[in-house]
């Protein structure tokens, strides 16, 4: 019992002063709101829960069909932020989470303008919550749909407003299709933000070639999977050597080695994606899997190596 309490000590790690058991997050739209992974395994073995995508009112989201598989290299989805609205998520949702999993919730908001954000999140601070992550990658319709991810200004703008409406810590979730993710980064820190995300999906598209036509209704998707995990590991390392706040790392994470490079790169936590989709034991198996890769690799624990490699 004691070398277990030991181990589970060792994974611990701290976000704005909310303690984590580990650093192992499910990521929003890959985990629902954990219903189903609870019939699997006991879920409380999670350091935390981004749950689905939340937006002010309930959306069906993008017409059939909206995945299309990329090999053994990840997937394309044009879900659409597909959810039943914030109101019907803390009615049913949070309350149905809350009696199955007791870490940290961390509550992934969407939205189409500023005051979107604004209600669906002030609505959420008063709930049993305890991180607001929020999506900075939707289209802002009041900007011929750019979305606010894309821009230093409306990244800081949606930040502020977030801050000024809520008490919960605020973590702004980056998108990578963008030429300067750094600069993005700056600017909701400037703005009060408590942390950041990243990254969200690439932009990608695949092609049915016997029916010649894009295999997705929408066209183009978000591509995740192990194939964007360099281009991750790059953005979150450039983020955390140019800021301060602390870094949720995602993008194309599928194993233990994997959540040891997104820490040396400076996250302090890591979700996993796309993994959840084809292989629903992927988190518990990487929490798992983590001690004794950190005996292998002479790591005491795991506060030790966050951003180690901008030491050098």
């Amino acid at each position: 019992m004691g070398t277990k309490i030991k181990n589970m000590n060792r994974l611990k790690v701290t976000l704005s002063g909310i303690t984590l058991a580990n650093p192992i997050i499910p990521a929003s739209g890959t985990y629902g709101f954990g219903d189903e992974f609870a019939e699997l395994y006991d879920i409380n073995c999670l350091g935390g829960i981004s749950f689905k995508g939340t937006t002010r009112e309930a959306r069906y989201g993008n017409p059939l069909p909206r995945i299309a598989e990329c090999g053994n290299y990840g997937m394309i989805n044009a879900v659409g932020l597909q959810n039943p609205g914030v109101e019907h998520v803390i009615a049913h949702e949070l309350p149905r989470l809350k009696s199955h999993y007791n870490g940290c919730i961390v509550a992934n908001v969407s939205g189409f303008s500023v005051q979107d954000y604004v209600e669906t999140c002030a609505l959420l601070d008063k709930e049993p919550i305890d991180i607001l992550e929020v999506n900075i990658s939707c289209p802002n319709v009041h900007n011929g749909g750019m979305a606010f991810g894309t821009s230093p200004e409306a990244a800081a703008e949606v930040t502020a407003a977030v801050k000024a409406v809520t008490t919960k810590p605020v973590y702004m979730k980056l998108s990578p299709n963008v030429t300067d993710i750094v600069a993005i980064a700056k600017a909701c820190e400037a703005a009060g933000a408590d942390g950041l995300c990243l990254i969200n999906t690439v932009f990608g598209m695949r092609i049915d070639i016997r029916r010649r036509r894009p295999v997705i209704a929408n066209r183009y998707g978000g591509y995740s999977g192990s194939g964007i995990f360099p281009l991750a590991l790059r953005m979150v390392n450039q983020v955390a050597c140019a800021t301060s706040l602390p870094i949720i790392g995602c993008g194309g994470v599928s194993s233990a080695e994997d959540v040891i490079e997104m820490m040396m790169a400076g996250a302090t936590a890591v979700e996993i994606g796309a993994a959840n989709l084809t292989n629903p034991m992927v988190a518990k198996e990487i929490i798992d899997r983590l001690p004794a890769l950190m005996e292998e690799l002479k790591i005491e624990k795991l506060t030790d190596i966050i951003g180690i490699v901008n030491h050098e």
